[in-house]
């Protein structure tokens, strides 16, 4: 059976109808406290688990016998803080952490997944289609000087995957505006929009990723969040991020004569 760990957002949902298209039984394990489509109706086997608790889950996850598992969708990390009330594994996989970045937090949870003889996967073996392709996705091409502020916020922004810190800056004439950490993409999107206007959105894959969750991502609401901050350009990471409602965002960003482009990182 096809194990789902869902946060919040629309990736759970998609998981879910694509893992049930391809023939599979499906026990979804959703986090409580994450904003998500109804997710009961796709799911053969379904709990609601505080993200705190995760000796509960290891102990579902023996009970089902699950294969093998996706995570997909976000957590709010810091809202989870303030609300935790952790049991007993939970208190021992964070004490041993290096670090509580995001990174490290995933990393730790898939190695004490994968003791119970899971394979964790990536949501992506199941929605390929969700994998930003390279090259110019609209209409209208990123200028020179655009250009320059891409490749210029490449580096930046992977730089700062290199520290864990976030995955996402925004950049002006090869100066950078603001710098994604915490309070996550669409927050350093309007931060930015506060401040100039005519920006360079690009989000990265961190140098240091595990592939098989937290890939950057963006998508209608990226796009209606670069409207209001009066961004200019979306940089993606080629096949390393997801785009979610491709079309729809794409023509939105026709409409509005924003540019979207997804880098190959070679």
């Amino acid at each position: 059976m096809v194990g789902l760990i869902a946060g919040g957002g629309q990736y759970p949902l998609l998981f879910a109808r694509a893992v049930k298209k391809a023939g599979q039984p499906l026990a979804v394990f959703a986090l409580k406290g994450e904003e998500r489509p109804n997710l009961r109706p796709w799911a053969d086997v379904y709990y609601e688990i505080p993200v705190s608790r995760f000796g509960k889950l290891l102990a579902l996850l023996k009970r089902e016998k699950i294969s093998e598992i996706a995570l997909a969708g976000h957590i709010n990390k810091s809202r989870a803080i303030k609300i935790a009330r952790p049991d007993l594994k939970t208190l021992f996989l964070w004490g041993k952490l290096r670090n509580r970045n995001d990174d490290e937090i995933l990393r730790a949870v898939a190695e004490e997944i994968e003791k119970l003889g899971i394979r964790v996967i990536s949501p992506t073996k199941f929605l390929p289609e969700l994998l930003t392709p390279a090259g110019v996705l609209t209409k209208k091409k990123p200028s020179p000087a655009q250009w320059k502020d891409i490749v210029y916020g490449f580096g930046i922004a992977k730089a700062l995957g290199e520290l864990d810190i976030g995955q996402c800056v925004v950049v002006k004439d090869q100066m950078v505006v603001a710098v994604e950490a915490i309070e996550g993409t669409d927050a350093t999107i309007e931060r930015a929009g506060t401040l100039v206007e005519d920006t360079v959105v690009i989000k990265v894959f961190k140098p240091q990723q595990d592939p098989r969750f937290d890939l950057p991502s963006a998508g209608l609401q990226t796009i209606l969040t670069m409207k209001r901050a009066r961004a200019r350009v979306l940089a993606l990471e080629a096949r390393r991020s997801l785009f979610f409602e491709r079309e729809k965002a794409l023509s939105l960003a026709d409409k509005l004569g924003i540019v979207v482009v997804g880098v190959p990182y070679e």
